[in-house]
């Protein structure tokens, strides 16, 4: 899957050739360039920049100096490689593509989760990612220290607002996927007020998603549930209210932000 990620991201980049580079180089032209940090970071997405330059060039030699998860200083040298300059200029983009993405997320996720970890939260992200990039997202937000939730709609159950209402209410869409599912799976419930985290009790929910709610209505929600349940708040959360919401006392808190609006960090590949 990394490997048809890669092939796109070339493909996409290349068009029908570099009319640049393929009308001043030649496949003799050799050089050698460094990845350098243009601000701090936690760095990720080497191994990723790896890829694509094997996948343009296997003869490339690309030797990692920080490793993913390395906390990185504005002009540090992350990364060097050495090989065919046509190969080194048409990787650079899209290996830079992912690397900037991929430590944006990294770094945010360290930030927020230090906040989190201070008050025994978990940390994690949602599905909010960049369509077809998912496992590149998630892997990032891990190497920033918090945690994944679902991968895809196959790797948990989570009842949430469409699918209480096409069912007709809590009770009905938990009964209906208990009896399909067994005992095994964990069922999670999505609630946007007090009154359907009573159902969701009454339902024998296993988690309790508090959608939307603010702190003064999460504390009302828990006192309700009392620890009956582990309990996650996501919505309308992002790097300013965090503490304010891990100070409720939930079990989990989902942020979309940790993938869905993150900017890009500032690396460059300069050829000595």
């Amino acid at each position: 899957m990394i490997d048809k990620i890669i092939e796109l991201a070339l493909q996409e980049d290349m068009g029908l050739g570099d009319i640049t580079s393929e009308n001043i180089f030649t496949r003799k032209d050799k050089s050698e360039a460094f990845f350098i940090a243009k601000e701090d970071m936690i760095v990720c997405g080497t191994l990723v920049a790896k890829d694509v330059f094997e996948y343009v060039d296997s003869k490339i030699d690309f030797k990692i100096l920080k490793e993913d998860g390395t906390l990185v200083k504005k002009g540090q040298i992350i990364a060097k490689v050495k090989g065919g300059t046509l190969s080194i200029l048409q990787a650079e983009r899209p290996a830079l593509n992912f690397m900037q993405r991929m430590s944006a997320i990294a770094s945010k996720s360290f930030r927020l989760n230090k906040i989190a970890a201070k008050y025994g939260v978990m940390l994690v992200d949602t599905r909010k990612s960049l369509p077809g990039l998912r496992k590149f997202d998630k892997y990032a937000v891990r190497i920033g220290g918090a945690k994944n939730h679902r991968m895809s709609l196959s790797d948990g159950v989570l009842i949430k607002d469409n699918h209480i209402a096409a069912a007709g209410g809590i009770k009905k869409a938990v009964s209906k996927i208990r009896k399909a599912i067994g005992h095994t799976p964990k069922i999670e419930v999505e609630v946007k007020n007090l009154k359907e985290v009573k159902e969701a009790l009454l339902a024998k929910a296993d988690i309790i998603m508090l959608d939307n709610m603010s702190p003064v209505e999460i504390k009302k929600a828990l006192k309700i549930i009392n620890k009956q349940v582990v309990v996650e708040a996501s919505g309308g959360i992002n790097e300013h209210n965090i503490e304010e919401y891990c100070k409720t006392g939930v079990d989990v808190i989902s942020m979309g932000a940790l993938t869905h609006s993150v900017g890009a960090k500032d690396i460059s590949l300069l050829i000595k």
